[in-house]
This record gives structure tokens, C-alpha cells and sequence, in this order.
């Protein structure tokens, strides 16, 4: 019988052993995606079928178009359990870092159980680490795992799985999808997953100010770097003029990527507290872009990278375009 994670599905053997009659948090990151609400879902149903009592626990509120993912799957606002901590142990999933989750969720839980993971950036901040930079998702690994343990997957925790990697690998697409990701894919697929439906959820309900919004960003797409670079940009007051929030964000930044002859494409998001997101994405892992964003403090994926400025905008822009005209640069003396 395959073993899909030999050296990490041991070491999750012995921590579900560790869970037995705890209450346990599973954390997922600001802002949450496909991936993360996925592998919450997934996790907190796994450990239910163990008899482990699991919530849910996020500081963003899930995404309209995940909710079909829930189900009765206890899911909580920050607020619910910032008193209570202390009466749960934790696991983080797809939280790259500790503060990925937010300040107020890293100060409850200082020392979390678990993180499960699959970001390239991810140092290890919890007492087990189950960390796989070569999988395509977070909901990947816990795929490979509930199947080497023998934990039941139901339909609804096959169907989160499912749109995890769905997501995270863009519809099959990215650098990070390989052979393992199809074979998981179709183990879930014999659970029941229907992929119509799940493309239906996540892809085809998008709202008109949706649209408004992406045209908004389009309009804004600039070429730096010699056209290998495109950066666009969501300006303050954006998502009260066309009747959006941040959640809406996702999946513009492929737009700037996906023109011929662009290497990296970026969304720059500005917030009303003076802030700035910006979210990198690349065709090809050569360039890294992990290393960029971690010039800016932040982190992430080889192809996808992820940084918050707090307070210190003055610049940012042209200092991001020469971090990327030096990656780049790199990337072609490494060719000769």
C-alpha cells in the first residue's frame, strides 16, 4: 500500500494521539482562500471523526462563494475564543508564519500544537511542524495524510479538500501541480466529489461589482522591467464605489501575470489605515518571488508571494520595482 508522506504521516499518527480529549482550535490565516477555509473544514471533520472536538477559528470571516464548504462544521470569529484560549491547544494550517493568522490569534495561541503547511517561507513556529514546500497545497498534505493514517473521509471533508488544491494550484495549472496532486485529486473524486459543482461554487457565482472591480484593476496595469513585469492597482475607496471588500481581490493578480511575455505580475491593494497589500505571482519558480516579498518582511511561494507595508508607503512602489529588476537580473546572469 502507498504511503503518500512517509517521513511526515508518523509524526501526525503521534499527534492524534496527543489530541485525544482535547478541545482543538484550528487556526487559519487573515484573509482566508480556497485552501486555508478547506483545510480548516477538512481537519476539524477528520478530528471529529476521531472524537476530537475541533472549531474552527479565523480573524477574517469566511468568503461568500467557500461558504458552501461549512456545512455544520463549527466555524468562529476571533472574538469567540480570544477569552478561552487557554481551553483549547491549536493547529495552524496554510499560515506560512505565526502572525499569518493575525496579531490577535498568534498572541491567544503563542506556542500553537501543530502547523500544517506547505509555503516555501514557513521556518517552523509550532511544537510539530508538518511542512511540504513541494506540495501544491496545504489541503494536499492533509489529503496524503488522512489517507496514510486511515482517517475517514467523508463526503464534506473530501469536498474541502477538493477545492483546496483546486484553488491553490489554479484550476490545475500552476508550476506546482504534479502527478501526486491528480492522484489525491482523484481519491477524493471517489469520495464523491463532483468537480462540476465545486467549479461552480468557487468560479461561476462571481457579483457584478466583482466585474466592476476587475475592470477598475485593469484599467490601472502599468508595464515596468522591460514589459516583464505588470503591476495594477486597487486604490483607497475602490470597494465603496463598486460595492466589493477585500475578499474580492482574489484572483486579479493573475490578470497582470497572464500577458505574453510577462514574467511577474503584482496587485498593489491600498488600505484606508495607510497600509499597503501586494501580491506577487510568476510563470516560473526560477524567480522566486518568496525572496522578494521577503525584502518587504513578508513570504510565500517561489510563484506566489504575499507582503503587508504597515505605515511606511513613502516608495514603495519603486522600491518593489527595483527588488524585481534585481531578481530578474538574477535569473538571466544564472542562464549565461
Amino acid at each position: 500500500m502507498r504511503s503518500y508522506f512517509p517521513t511526515l504521516s508518523p509524526r501526525f499518527g503521534t499527534l492524534l494521539k496527543r489530541l485525544e480529549g482535547k478541545r482543538c482550535a484550528v487556526v487559519g490565516h487573515a484573509r482566508p482562500d480556497g485552501d486555508c477555509i478547506g483545510a480548516q473544514v477538512a481537519l476539524a471533520r477528520a478530528l471529529a471523526t476521531r472524537g476530537i472536538e475541533a472549531v474552527c477559528v479565523n480573524v477574517d470571516s469566511v468568503p461568500r462563494r467557500l461558504a458552501f464548504l461549512l456545512g455544520d462544521t463549527p466555524f468562529l470569529p476571533a472574538e469567540a475564543v480570544l477569552g478561552t484560549a487557554s481551553d483549547y491547544v491549536a493547529i495552524f494550517v496554510d499560515c506560512a508564519d505565526h502572525g499569518r493568522a493575525g496579531e490577535r490569534l498568534r498572541a491567544a495561541f503563542p506556542r500553537p500544537i501543530a502547523s500544517i503547511d506547505h509555503h516555501l517561507s514557513n521556518g517552523g513556529f509550532a511544537e510539530e511542524n508538518f511542512v511540504d514546500p513541494a506540495s501544491a497545497a496545504t489541503c494536499e498534505i492533509l489529503a496524503g495524510l488522512f489517507l496514510d493514517c486511515g482517517i475517514e473521509i467523508d463526503l464534506g471533508c473530501a469536498v474541502a479538500l477538493y477545492t483546496g488544491i483546486l484553488t491553490d494550484t489554479g484550476q490545475f495549472r500552476f508550476n506546482s501541480t504534479t502527478r501526486l496532486t491528480f492522484e489525491l485529486a482523484s481519491e477524493l473524486l471517489s469520495r464523491g466529489v463532483v468537480p462540476a459543482d465545486v467549479a461552480y461554487h468557487v468560479y461561476e457565482r462571481e457579483s457584478l461589482g466583482k466585474i466592476k472591480l476587475l475592470q477598475r484593476f485593469l484599467s490601472t496595469l502599468t508595464m515596468e522591467c522591460g514589459g516583464r513585469v505588470c503591476i495594477g492597482s486597487l486604490p483607497l475607496g475602490v470597494f465603496e464605489e463598486t460595492g466589493t471588500s477585500a475578499e474580492d481581490t482574489e484572483g486579479l493578480v493573475d490578470y497582470a501575470r497572464m500577458i505574453d511575455g510577462v514574467d511577474v505580475g503584482v496587485l498593489i491593494e491600498e488600505r484606508a489605515d495607510g497600509t499597503v497589500k501586494a501580491s506577487l505571482r510568476s510563470k516560473e519558480p526560477v524567480y522566486r518571488l518568496d525572496l522578494v516579498a521577503a525584502q518587504f518582511n513578508g513570504g510565500g511561494h517561489a510563484c506566489a508571494a504575499g507582503l503587508n507595508l504597515k505605515k511606511d508607503t513613502e516608495g514603495f512602489y519603486r522600491r518593489l520595482v527595483s527588488a524585481l529588476e534585481r531578481q530578474i537580473a538574477a535569473v538571466d546572469a544564472s542562464k549565461h
